[in-house]
């Protein structure tokens, strides 16, 4: 018997003939070149990869990678996707979703496929703002914000996706600034062998109606002193030379300098990125100074696939009807002549 090659690919097997059409100086560009790096990485065929996608310009996403894929409608992406993996659970499935797709219109679906784990792996673009729609406040939007929408200033207070992911159960949670690519390829890897729904929330610039969201954090004149990557594992470190850190102090996570004299780094938490208890996580997730990227929570568990083939193979085993022909001759029958 011969044996099958598999094929190798590189990023330009993933390259779609369509242009890209995006506005100049969009993170969205960085996002799909990491992603179109990671693919080759996972080992999963082309004709084995799909992209579901909601409606914003995230959601042009599935016309620029060379796969199966589907631009759907707004806020449905997490029920289409759900879909596609069940009917066919050898995909790698992707939902490309914005912040106004899948935290307004989209909320129900987004907060349920969380709970539900269902194995697919989910990219949230979050640039606070109504892109596509040119310009209007959405779910993330921060109090006082002047948009089309809010001339005054927004009165709504945001969603953080990270405690709303948290708070419905989501068993992977990753986030990371929109121009780290990469990292960004590095968990897009990560997401993928995850076994469950992977959730990665991207700080994406919107050049045009929100630039400089998150210039505070994504700045490489500052990221590495006001982020701190997560790695499970290690501890939680941060800084241009790696000085500061994070410890308990009571129910609050503290920053503390290495150069005190009182602080060692034994003191310094070490990162559980797969514990049970998503209490730490949360407030990882919540945090303000330094900001929590890279892998927040990585906890295995059942998917919604597994628990439900448990439960059929249990209903099965304790039935006393193996085929349709045992349920229709199980009562009485009579013979019409």
């Amino acid at each position: 018997m011969e044996e099958t090659t598999v094929k190798k690919y590189t990023f330009k097997d993933f390259a779609s003939d369509q242009e890209v059409r995006w506005c100049p100086g969009c993170d969205d560009y960085v996002i799909l070149n990491a992603m179109q790096k990671a693919l080759p990485e996972i080992g999963v065929k082309r004709e084995d990869v799909v992209f579901i996608s909601g409606i914003g310009c995230s959601s042009r996403f599935p016309y620029y990678i060379n796969s199966y894929g589907m631009h759907s409608i707004h806020g449905r992406a997490a029920a289409i996707a759900s879909g596609v993996k069940l009917a066919n659970p050898d995909l790698s499935v992707w939902m490309i979703t914005g912040d106004g797709d899948s935290l307004a219109i989209g909320g129900n679906h987004f907060i349920h496929v969380l709970r539900r784990n269902v194995d697919i792996n989910i990219l949230l673009f979050n640039n606070e703002i109504y892109g596509l729609t040119k310009g209007q406040f959405s779910p993330t939007s921060v109090v006082g914000q002047k948009t089309k929408s809010s001339p005054y200033g927004n009165t709504q207070p945001p969603f953080h996706p990270g405690e709303l992911a948290l708070g419905a159960q989501a068993r992977f949670f990753a986030r990371i600034g929109g121009n780290d690519a990469k990292e960004m390829t590095k968990l897009f890897i990560e997401a993928e062998k995850f076994n469950g729904t992977s959730l990665i929330e991207i700080l994406q610039n919107c050049v045009i109606f929100n630039d400089g969201c998150f210039t505070q954090y994504t700045d490489r004149a500052v990221k590495e002193d006001k982020q701190i990557f997560l790695e499970h594992g290690k501890p939680m470190l941060f800084g241009k030379n790696n000085d500061k850190g994070l410890v308990l102090n009571g129910l609050k996570l503290e920053v503390v300098n290495l150069n005190d004299n009182d602080i060692r780094e034994e003191d310094i938490l070490v990162h559980n990125a797969k514990c049970e208890d998503n209490t730490l996580h949360m407030m990882l997730a919540k945090l303000q100074y330094p900001l929590a990227t890279g892998i927040i929570r990585s906890f295995d568990d059942k998917t919604f696939e597994e628990r439900e083939q448990e439960l059929t193979n249990q209903v099965k085993q304790n039935s006393k009807f193996k085929k349709v022909d045992d349920l229709l001759f199980s009562g009485d029958t009579y013979t019409v002549e």
